[in-house]
């Protein structure tokens, strides 16, 4: 997931931000030729829920207290806090030091509202966006956020920052200055409708903090922010420590009003998962989000959690949960025949571990746009059968004639039929078993390894080794820290690895950087299985110009369907739950947003909980 937290980061400060595409902006323009709508909030599926003047988002607690540390944990390492940029291992913490021009609310699907930006203006045309600033919009330093601000911005994301910027802006053709505090955003057609909304989303830096630095080179500078809190001290690989702003410029507008309670936030820096979680039940962390269904069964009969110090809650979520598997390297001659995909997709035996590891928590994934409308179902049908009928002979026979199924298993982890299923396929792939091994006409075996971020995922690996093994296929698992495998992943220097693709309510340009040619060939994309198909390239660009949202599903499903029927990658598994525990010493309020989890940005330290649980503890 580090490799996509550059979605998040205009809105971490106060939720986790949604992965982004989008349709139909709401409003679109005026109706009248050269009217231009301005409107305080874009939404993307419906109108915006809340008025211009909303005291504070409905899920938040206008009168929480302020106050109190929270300490928190990281994995890996740091070495910048430039998170922008390929080079270097940045503090994701840094992205609550940063505004952006909208703010997320997490209770709608699509919605945003103006956070640097006051209003927002659209043309009729559709072919551009104007932001209005706020002129009350501050930086630290007290100096003015600026129109020159969003264009360097702009600018030194597109030409310096990951590819992923350059993926998803792409249609921008110019953005000026038409006033200090009013900027716009030319695009090259009216075609895509999401453009002027995930421009909200840009993460505003400050141009004359950057004046004479190298952008493009990771640096351990304490940066200048305008958001709620800002970095207080650090000590590089080890912690960071952001401190609550007092005089925060936005702290009484409704999209911050509530948010941003506790004072400072510290993160520690661990090197495993299971030092981090030791961490945790010895109090020395606050909160913990829980993604191993093990420790979550097993793991919490502690003594602070016996005694009801530690609470651990699951809470329903309603986010589409994309795509999480073992994504093959395409890139490698290894797996570029689909019968030889499929043959490792039928030695994966998930029923077994759903039993076995994850105790029967986890549900099977089988669509790249998992729990949402835009998963394809059945066979294609309507308008989804036509766009595909445009493919026809480009993309696999099967799409027109079979429903992707995953295969199922006993759960007995005695998967003969998948094995026998997976040695047909190799030998029609010209594999051959000798010696019990699986070898080419050449007589080179077929061997590969599985490169994995920390020890999380071995649990999982190593009986998909064992399973291989079966079939004559020798895989090996090579676990490295998370600084290495971030550079391995962004040279591609893999065999296969462990991919998590999130999507949204209202797919669009992200998906440029997900399966596209270009961004297979681009270090550093999120094109992480290799996907170089014409076909696939075309399916993307519908998907992006959408007209409609009922066009918007059938051109994603037929998207869906054609990724799905290429075997590009081996599906996991997807929770509709946050799994969270955490020390008894917090408030919060009374629900959650529908689709985000609202901590530690609407929670708040309770001052009894607080003394409660030191008293408890030192009893």
């Amino acid at each position: 997931m580090n490799r996509r937290h550059l979605l998040a980061l205009g809105a971490i400060a106060a939720v986790p931000a949604l992965p982004r595409g989008a349709r139909a902006v709401v409003p679109a323009g005026g109706d009248k030729p050269g009217e231009v709508v301005r409107t305080h909030a874009l939404s993307l599926l419906a109108p915006p829920a809340l008025p211009a003047d909303f005291p504070n988002w409905p899920w938040a607690n206008p009168n929480a207290p302020k106050g109190g540390e929270v300490v928190l944990a990281r994995l890996g390492s740091f070495d910048s806090f430039n998170p922008f940029i390929l080079r270097g291992t940045a503090d994701l913490g840094v992205g609550l030091i940063y505004d952006s021009l909208m703010a997320n609310n997490p209770d709608e699907a699509t919605a945003e509202y103006g956070l640097i930006a006051e209003t927002v203006e659209l043309p009729a045309d559709r072919k551009g966006v104007t932001y209005n600033l706020r002129e009350i919009a501050r930086w630290h330093d007290g100096r003015p956020i600026t129109a020159d601000d969003v264009i360097f911005s702009f600018n030194a994301l597109r030409t310096q920052g990951r590819p992923f910027y350059r993926a998803y802006w792409a249609d921008v053709t110019e953005v000026v200055a038409e006033s200090p505090r009013r900027v716009t955003f030319r695009f090259r057609d009216a075609g895509n409708r999401e453009l002027a909304q995930i421009l909200g989303d840009l993460p505003v830096l400050p141009k004359h903090w950057f004046e004479g630095k190298d952008f493009a080179r990771p640096s351990l500078d304490v940066p200048l922010g305008s958001g709620a809190y800002r970095l207080d001290r650090f000590e590089p690989n080890r912690n960071a420590v952001y401190r609550r702003v007092d005089d925060y410029w936005a702290k009484d507008l409704g999209v911050r009003r509530g948010l941003n309670n506790i004072d400072i936030l510290r993160y520690e820096y661990f090197r495993d998962t299971t030092v981090a979680f030791e961490a945790f039940k010895a109090g020395q962390i606050d909160f913990r989000t829980e993604n191993v269904a093990r420790d979550w069964a097993t793991g919490y009969d502690f003594p602070a959690a016996r005694r009801g110090l530690v609470k651990k809650e699951e809470i329903p979520h309603e986010i589409p949960t994309g795509m999480q598997s073992f994504a093959m390297n395409l890139r490698r001659p290894l797996f570029q025949d689909a019968r030889v995909r499929r043959a490792l997709i039928e030695v994966f035996d998930f029923e077994w571990m759903n039993a076995n590891l994850f105790y029967g928590a986890y549900a099977r994934t089988a669509s790249y746009f998992s729990n949402s409308d835009f998963a394809a179902r059945g066979l294609p049908q309507g308008r989804e059968l036509a766009i595909l009928e445009g493919f026809r002979g480009r993309v696999p026979d099967s799409v027109f004639t079979e429903e992707y199924k995953l295969p199922v298993t006993d759960g007995s982890g005695n998967n003969r039929e998948g094995a026998r299923r997976a040695l047909a396929l190799m030998r029609q792939a010209g594999w051959m078993v000798r010696d019990r091994r699986l070898v080419n006409a050449q007589g080179q075996p077929f061997e590969f390894e599985i490169l994995l971020q920390g020890a999380t995922f071995e649990r999982v690996a190593l009986p998909y080794v064992q399973w291989l093994e079966r079939i004559g296929v020798t895989a090996r698992v090579r676990t490295v820290d998370p600084a290495q495998y971030q550079v391995r992943i962004d040279a591609f220097d893999y065999d296969m690895t462990v991919d998590s693709i999130g999507q949204g309510f209202s797919p669009g340009n992200e998906q440029r950087d997900y399966f596209t040619t270009a961004k297979a060939r681009e270090n550093g994309s999120q094109n992480v299985a290799g996907i170089a198909d014409p076909a696939i390239d075309e399916l993307v660009e519908l998907v992006i110009g959408a007209p409609d949202y009922d066009e918007l599903i059938a051109r994603t499903r037929a998207l869906d369907r054609v990724l799905l029927h290429h075997d590009f990658v081996i599906p996991h598994w997807h929770s509709r739950n946050f799994r969270i525990a955490f020390w008894d010493k917090f408030g919060r309020p009374d629900r959650n947003p529908r689709f985000g989890l609202s901590f530690p940005s609407a929670w708040w330290i309770d001052p009894a909980r607080e003394r409660a649980l030191a008293e408890a503890r030192r009893g």
